[in-house]
């Protein structure tokens, strides 16, 4: 019933309110992940006003609209999100939205490409930041469309594409390097939930998450003691919270792991659906991805 009060108020905000623009003429952006946010901020600068609308450590398979953010949306002229039914408490939102422009930058790829999925409507994972060349595509769709919005200023937003474009490609790099000095088969990768299964296919990882692909989904008492054989069997020195998941269920899996008198330690917190706290190191794509790199390898070794 809240649920459809909250859609029913936001519905109503979107046909009623005036698409007004800020005083300082620039055009009024809305995202919704950390990681949509901080790649549309690094393309569209100081053009656009920007707002997200999720922060450090939320979820955004569990998100919901608060009644804060009606005027945020209300007052976009466009709204970036993730697609592949990521944002899944949004979508009857973005459906019922008839006159603000909605962008999902997984419209950049190819589907023929992406990892299937039969817990998501799209059929898709939908964890597609967690490859560097999918997010590259990302950010020259991202320029392409606040260039046809804003055409002025093409040719800032294709410099500020390439120059972002460069820093992914010397992160790629500099990962590469990194992952290589862990041995093949102690890339094995045990997390919260299947958040990166993209990471694993593009860095040669075998991925295995507790809650699945989406955090909807609770582990049993089944799923820990299953996977906490395969930990054994394989010798698995470490494995990982999240910080948009709830650490309980990796320490029920490491005390499972305890009970079989084997240890495995908790070999740090990985950020998978979201940034960290803005202004850090870790609040940003690129130093998120390299945080997250540095703190499996160190783990793992």
């Amino acid at each position: 019933m809240k649920k459809s009060i909250l859609i029913l108020i936001i519905t109503l905000a979107f046909f009623n309110c005036k698409n007004e623009k800020k005083t300082n003429g620039k055009l009024n952006i809305v995202t919704t992940t950390t990681m949509i946010t901080d790649l549309v901020k690094n393309v569209g600068g100081a053009h656009i006003n920007l707002q997200g609308l999720m922060g450090s450590g939320v979820d955004p398979h569990l998100y919901k609209a608060s009644e804060g953010d009606v005027t945020k949306l209300s007052d976009a002229d466009i709204i970036f999100y993730n697609g592949l039914h990521l944002e899944g408490k949004l979508v009857e939102v973005f459906e019922k939205m008839k006159n603000i422009k909605t962008i999902a930058v997984s419209d950049a790829l190819d589907e023929k490409t992406l990892i299937g999925s039969e817990y998501f409507a799209s059929n898709y994972d939908p964890h597609i930041w967690f490859d560097l060349d999918y997010w590259k595509l990302a950010t020259q769709f991202v320029v392409k469309t606040l260039s046809e919005a804003i055409p002025n200023q093409k040719a800032t937003f294709q410099a500020n594409g390439k120059t972002y474009i460069e820093q992914l490609n010397t992160l790629q790099t500099k990962l590469k390097t990194t992952i290589s000095t862990l041995p093949k088969e102690q890339r094995i990768l045990v997390t919260a939930h299947d958040a990166f299964n993209y990471f694993g296919k593009a860095f040669d990882f075998e991925v295995v998450g507790l809650q699945g692909l989406s955090t909807a989904t609770e582990a049993g008492v089944q799923d820990v003691q299953k996977l906490a054989a395969f930990i054994i069997e394989n010798n698995v020195k470490a494995i990982f919270v999240e910080s948009s998941v709830p650490k309980r269920t990796i320490e029920a899996l490491q005390a499972a792991v305890k009970s079989k008198n084997h240890d495995v330690i908790i070999g740090g917190t990985l950020y998978s659906d979201a940034l960290g706290n803005a202004g850090s190191i870790e609040g940003t794509y690129i130093g998120m991805f390299e945080y997250n790199v540095n703190t499996i390898v160190n783990a793992l070794k």
